[in-house]
């Protein structure tokens, strides 16, 4: 089979396709031929030498495809594989190979390429609103960096959930949030209270950190949940400790490196009937095929706002 491989950390010119043998399924493992694996942030972090990925590896967290030997041959499914790219190899192959309880059947109505796209930033949004923050209904949600691909699925699961959902980016952006705040012209803190007549948000989702990180806990109602996932520029921040307890504020904080292959599938059979009812949408994407994955991977670094996918056996 050919894989996106590299044997050196760098920019994406350091990937190259290689032949490798095709991984053959133990007892209780499935055989996925993948069809469509989608290239995020993250891998081209990793892919630079962000997670100190033994080398040489195949990159990729995302997939949808095919079981085609091992437990549930004929399955079509989809799915983020534990530690792919990094600790094992991932998706950016033709094949894979995983235990049969990290399969998670494929939603009906959602394309290959569609399916492939959604993984890491729904599962992130659905751990920390859901099972994190204990999202209720009736609630204000706050997400910045509204516009990525991580913000635009917190809103749409906040939405499904039953809460309000307050976008906040650096730029203007259309996005499906009922409030949005552009950071470069208005101060969030103050039009975050002048939204909610004076209450705060009850859960920030903030995938920005770093700069926003104190303003986003200023905002908070009482009692109220912030959610960080990442931290842009210094990685060190502060805070008034006084005010956090006062209020009693929660501080969580989300890694989807650390989700197990069986607690992926369980959140992508949660995700699937809002897909497959059309509350949750999948993302607007470009397709590639394995020979321009260099080219894909650059567009991916770039930033926009559409998912790239690879369709390793077209």
């Amino acid at each position: 089979m050919k894989a996106v491989r590299f044997s050196q950390y760098g920019a994406p010119s350091v990937l190259f396709l290689e032949d490798c043998a095709k991984p053959e399924p133990r007892a209780g493992e499935s055989l996925v031929q993948v069809l469509a694996a989608a290239i995020n942030p993250s891998d081209v972090k990793n892919v630079a030498g962000a997670f100190k990925s033994p080398l040489p590896r195949t990159p990729g967290r995302d997939y949808a495809g095919r079981v085609v030997a091992g437990e549930g041959t004929g399955r079509k499914v989809w799915g983020s594989g534990a530690s792919f790219g990094v600790e094992h190899d991932g998706s950016h192959s033709q094949f894979v190979a995983v235990p049969a309880e990290w399969l998670a059947d494929k939603p009906e109505g959602l394309s290959m390429e569609q399916a492939g796209s959604i993984g890491v930033p729904f599962l992130v949004g659905w751990h920390g609103l859901h099972e994190a923050a204990r999202l209720e209904k009736g609630e204000t949600v706050l997400v910045t960096g509204a516009s990525g691909a991580v913000g635009r699925a917190v809103i749409q699961i906040a939405h499904w959930k039953g809460a309000r959902v307050i976008g906040v980016d650096r730029h203007e952006s259309t996005t499906e949030a009922d409030v949005f705040i552009n950071t470069r012209t208005h101060d969030p803190v103050e039009e975050c209270r002048r939204a909610t007549a004076g209450k705060g948000a009850d859960v920030v989702y903030d995938t920005v950190g770093g700069p926003l990180f104190e303003s986003c806990l200023k905002l908070l109602a009482l009692h109220g949940r912030q959610i960080a996932i990442s931290s842009v520029g210094d990685r060190r921040v502060s805070f008034d400790l006084i005010d956090f307890y006062h209020r009693n504020l929660h501080l969580i904080g989300v890694d989807s490196m650390k989700f197990t292959g069986a607690q992926i599938a369980r959140m992508l059979d949660a995700l699937k009937p809002g897909f497959e009812s059309g509350v949750l949408k999948p993302y607007d994407l470009r397709t590639w095929p394995f020979s321009n994955a260099i080219d894909a991977y650059e567009a991916v670094a770039k930033g926009g706002p559409l998912k790239h996918v690879l369709l390793p056996n077209a």
